[in-house]
């Protein structure tokens, strides 16, 4: 029996929903790539991937939000993972992503990003959302910008990633509530 712990969102091309144990394998292709889990906790076999899957569904459960499983419709492929993110001593409410290489260039990261920060902005109430973003990750300052989110200011994850800095960016739910409310 599969349980999920939270709304299931949809776009025009795409499922977001809570993880499932079904999500296992293209979580960890997406965590066993070198290169699309560098700026995501970095390349780990299977098993790391699934305590790491685990906790993002634990997300749901402890704190009523976590990150969602992205699915494609059209083929009901897992392309990866984005939503809201706030582990303890985060430096904010994250509204975060990371996608299987081979769904890299499709706009699906800025379309499931879109549909997690309107449901972080409206159903959480997060009046500000960040990204924590590498300063080599230019794909990812790049889905940033097309959220219409900005460099806010430098900052650290708490321990075990604390000693490099990161860039936090973001942007205010007014912001984004302006941006949206011109694009309809």
């Amino acid at each position: 029996m599969t349980v999920v712990l939270g709304p299931t969102l949809e776009t025009e091309r795409l499922i977001l929903r809570p993880p499932v144990a079904a999500d296992l394998d293209g979580w960890a292709q997406l965590m066993g790539d070198p290169e699309a889990a560098r700026f995501i906790g970095g390349r780990m076999a299977r098993s790391p991937a699934w305590r790491m899957m685990a906790a993002v569904a634990g997300s749901w459960a402890l704190q009523g939000f976590g990150m969602f499983s992205v699915v494609e419709k059209a083929s009901g492929r897992w392309v990866g993972r984005v939503g809201p993110w706030r582990p303890e001593a985060w430096p904010g409410g994250e509204l975060a992503w990371g996608l299987h290489p081979a769904f890299h260039g499709r706009g699906y990261a800025v379309e499931a990003a879109g549909a997690a920060m309107d449901w972080a902005v409206d159903h959480l109430g997060w009046d500000e959302v960040i990204h924590s973003i590498d300063p080599e990750n230019h794909a990812s300052k790049r889905v940033a910008e097309r959220l219409g989110s900005r460099l806010l200011r430098m900052g650290h994850l708490p321990e075990p990633y604390h000693e490099k800095a990161l860039e936090l960016w973001g942007q205010s739910a007014d912001a984004w509530r302006a941006r949206r409310a011109k694009q309809t």
